[in-house]
């Protein structure tokens, strides 16, 4: 992993796959498997980013639409994200959505508003940042609570309006 931006909204340590690595099998299975899951087309996908969470780290709660009219430029708006959990024995370490659901979840070992999703190997997370309608959906925020132990490893889709290459 390649050193980064010191940041106190992420802590967490990621790459994103190359164009080379996208056609490798394994990675393209995947990508087909997003598309048929989501019915976005494979050619709106971004690059797959894998993301580590050591103990401590977390993301703060963020959209992952774009405010700003430079990244609109290839591939329009950012319409929904696949959350892929890629290890197991992580405690803490919840992707919480806030503004989601009515009651309380665990959060890095805090309660809170909204609706968490245990980070478990094997399970992933489809979520829509964009309505049908093309309006942002601000109820998508979403955040990466405190890893307490262990290392999380997560592996992110973000899917676009049109062709993102």
């Amino acid at each position: 992993m390649s050193q980064g931006i010191k940041s106190n909204v992420r802590t967490s340590s990621g790459m994103f796959l190359s164009n080379e690595e996208r056609k490798y099998p394994l990675i393209q299975a995947i990508e087909k498997r997003i598309s048929v899951y989501s019915q976005v087309p494979i050619e709106n996908g971004e690059l797959i980013q894998v993301l580590r969470y050591e103990k401590n780290q977390f993301y703060r709660p963020h959209h992952d639409y774009f405010s700003d009219t430079f990244n609109l430029k290839r591939g329009g708006q950012r319409v929904a994200t696949m959350l892929m959990y890629l290890s197991d024995n992580v405690e803490g370490g919840e992707t919480f959505f806030p503004q989601a659901g009515s009651g309380e979840s665990s959060c890095g070992g805090k309660m809170v508003k909204g609706l968490s999703v245990k980070p478990n190997k094997g399970d992933a997370v489809l979520f829509w940042s964009m309505g049908l309608d093309g309006q942002s959906d601000p109820s998508s925020i979403h955040g990466g609570c405190e890893v307490l132990s262990g290392e999380k490893w997560s592996a992110t889709k973000w899917m676009r309006q049109r062709t993102a290459s």
